[in-house]
């Protein structure tokens, strides 16, 4: 295989770059740059983070509830359930959410691997 066969299209590389990868990296350094003197403790840090734990419980009901694409073909049972393993593992793991997504995408995969 060559180099070019497994790179594709350079040129969309490089376009998908420019639009995805900059205007992010732009937003991080000016939050590195503004949010630098800020105590983690303050009550409008505290406000932020709770919007946004906030937003992301909706974002995760809705994917759930309603699943989008491919999700829609495993049941709801098994969405739930793994909902609920991923909630158990990270309760259990003092809050560690890369074992409870780890756990919930396990359950899911598992799941879907055994109803097939």
């Amino acid at each position: 295989m060559s180099y070019a066969q497994l790179i594709g299209d350079w040129q969309a590389l490089v376009v998908l770059f420019v639009a995805g990868v900059v205007p992010n990296q732009i937003w991080r350094m000016l939050g590195l740059w503004f949010g630098g003197g800020i105590d983690e403790g303050s009550e409008l840090l505290v406000w932020v983070r709770a919007v946004a734990t906030a937003i992301l419980a909706g974002v995760i009901a809705q994917i759930v509830v309603q699943p989008p694409g491919a999700l829609a073909s495993v049941p709801d049972g098994l969405r739930y359930g793994a909902v609920a393993a991923g909630l158990v593992v990270f309760l259990l793991t003092r809050r560690s959410i890369f074992a409870g997504v780890v756990t919930g995408e396990v359950f899911m995969l598992a799941g879907k691997w055994w109803l097939g």
